[in-house]
């Protein structure tokens, strides 16, 4: 299934966390699709950000809100009234939570249910998808995906909180927006679970394609925390381009996609730390020059992980489109580019999206 570009034109769409990278790629794409995107966000997290370098803010309502300030986030809801929503806005890494576990859970739980309080403080909202993680999951290390019926979960703050969003959001769902009234209220809300999302412009730290990619620029070696470890790896637009259909389908169809959906890679792009590092130096022409990091100092982080996306495959007929090969060279592809038209940040990511949507 494709997008439908008719479907976005003029359509009022509200973004949380449209300054980090995940939503940056995803207001750039509903910005060529035609919406009217409002976005919520503190500053870009990193820097240099995405955002900033490819100017996103050009174009959007942008507003520096805390989602975990209730009554800024309703005050935006009821000024605005956007038909869409998409929840992106996290603490999005897991060694961080270990720091930070307040922030965590204050703005991946408190956050979303601010920004469910949110939804139910307006008429106008009718599709919603709200963005979690693979690693909701209650993990056993095992060799089976996870399906969307599994437990939920999480060793670390960061996948707990984000299990207890989950739970936050079947329980608001079921609450105030059950699906056997929706021709009631007429709010369809999802939940969206994806893999480890890379993609060009992550400048962020402590994630491993960003970190191999600093090291490369600067010819250092990369540092490599638990080279054997399993990650479902995806191009940041497979799940993105998820979110965009099944906001589609909850508008179109609510009653029928108010569910959880995993949006994950193919089982064969499962793959070990050390395998994406040697990659990655292969294609950017570079010995493979890294170091094994692992010592007792590091907090835990899972070994192996994945999804089972059988569901989204069969009744939203979602498939990736890029395998992990095809992946990695357009990061460095996107990344080599950068280094030689360092004010075409946008235009780069234009330019993969339409390579990516052209496929059919």
């Amino acid at each position: 299934m494709g997008i439908n570009q008719k479907f976005w034109k003029g359509r009022k769409v509200l973004i949380t966390g449209h300054t980090g990278f995940k939503g940056s790629w995803l207001s750039l794409w509903l910005q060529e699709l035609g919406a009217i995107i409002i976005g919520v966000s503190l500053d870009p997290p990193t820097n240099p950000s995405l955002y900033e370098q490819a100017n996103i803010a050009k174009g959007i309502l942008n507003l520096k809100y805390n989602i975990c300030n209730k009554k800024s986030v309703i005050d935006c809801f009821e000024k605005h009234k956007p038909e869409i929503v998409f929840h992106l806005a996290a603490q999005s890494l897991v060694r961080r939570s270990y720091s930070e576990p307040v922030e965590t859970y204050e703005t991946n739980v408190m956050g979303t249910l601010n920004i469910l309080e949110g939804i139910r403080s307006i008429n106008t909202v009718r599709a919603a998808v709200l963005v979690t993680t693979d690693k909701c999951y209650d993990n056993k290390e095992w060799e089976w995906g996870y399906r969307e019926n599994d437990p939920m979960g999480g060793y670390d703050m960061y996948s707990s909180s984000k299990g207890a969003a989950e739970l936050l959001i079947a329980s608001y769902r079921n609450s105030f927006f059950p699906v056997s009234q929706y021709n009631r209220h007429k709010v369809a809300i999802a939940s969206a679970r994806s893999g480890n999302v890379i993609g060009g412009g992550d400048w962020a730290k402590d994630r491993l394609v960003p970190d191999i990619i600093r090291a490369f620029q600067n010819n250092k070696k990369v540092k490599v925390r638990n080279p054997n470890s399993i990650r479902p790896w995806q191009h940041v637009l497979e799940p993105l381009h998820g979110y965009i259909q099944l906001a589609e389908l909850l508008t179109d169809n609510g009653p029928k996609y108010s569910e959880p959906w995993n949006f994950g890679p193919r089982g064969e792009d499962v793959k070990s730390v050390q395998w994406i590092v040697e990659q990655i130096s292969r294609y950017w022409g570079s010995d493979t020059n890294w170091v094994n990091d692992d010592n007792d100092k590091h907090p835990h982080e899972s070994n192996y992980l994945k999804l089972d996306c059988s569901k989204t495959n069969t009744k939203m007929n979602w498939h990736p489109k890029w395998d992990l090969i095809q992946t990695l060279e357009k990061i460095v592809e996107w990344h080599k580019e950068e280094c030689i038209n360092s004010n075409q940040y946008k235009e780069l990511c234009l330019k993969q999206i339409k390579e990516y949507t052209d496929i059919k």
